[in-house]
């Protein structure tokens, strides 16, 4: 069974993150199979707050080398959660 921790991984920090949030909008990392649907859910539940969209984008691992060897760090799937007017994550 799929509980909304397995779906949503963790709530991303970031400088872009910080920006969004003065438009009510969280940044999430999330599943790779989670669906928009499953992550409105999740973050309903979790944080207790009213969700009014989900933008989800997929991640491409990037190129990296270390000496002769190349390879890819792996891929991961972003989630962008606007929440309602008057609901706020707090932390």
């Amino acid at each position: 069974m799929v509980t909304c921790y397995d779906i949503v991984k963790a709530m991303l920090r970031s400088e872009k993150g910080g920006s969004l949030e003065k438009e009510n909008k969280y940044l999430f990392r999330v599943a790779g199979s989670a669906t928009k649907v499953d992550v409105k859910r999740a973050v309903e539940e979790i944080y207790k707050v009213k969700v009014d969209g989900v933008h989800t984008l997929n991640v491409p691992g990037k190129l990296k080398r270390v000496r002769y060897r190349t390879g890819y760090t792996t891929g991961w799937k972003k989630a962008i959660v606007s929440l309602k007017e008057g609901q706020k994550i707090e932390g």
